[in-house]
């Protein structure tokens, strides 16, 4: 078992900036692949970015050149660094860990992200 637990989230206006972080614990030596799904109201859940145990990472392309992953593994933390955010980035933010072989995916309770002016 794995549990992830989310901070950061909040109010900003746009053009602003919010640092999301999620620190998993538990069966942490199983995770592979750590990411940020977002669900906004009416709107299916979608990946935001994601990161390798080794580093590797891909984002959507709505964020790209403006969201940054990046993971402490010393931390068992993975991070969200979001700039120039928009009013269509307000959304629930999840932290998501992928397990190695079984493909099973772990959830944190989500955290609130709205840019508003």
């Amino acid at each position: 078992q794995v549990q992830l637990v989310e901070s950061g989230g909040g109010l900003v206006q746009p053009g602003g900036s919010l640092r999301l972080s999620c620190a998993a614990s538990g069966s942490i030596f199983s995770i592979n692949a750590m990411g940020w799904y977002r669900q906004a109201p009416g709107k299916q859940r979608e990946l935001v970015a994601a990161i390798t145990s080794g580093g590797s990472t891909n984002y959507a392309d709505s964020v790209k050149g403006r969201f940054t992953i990046s993971r402490d593994n010393a931390k068992n933390t993975v991070y969200l660094q979001m700039n120039s955010l928009k009013p269509e980035d307000t959304a629930v933010y999840y932290c998501n860990a992928n397990e190695e072989g079984t493909g099973y995916d772990y959830w944190g309770q989500g955290t609130q992200v709205t840019v508003s002016s």
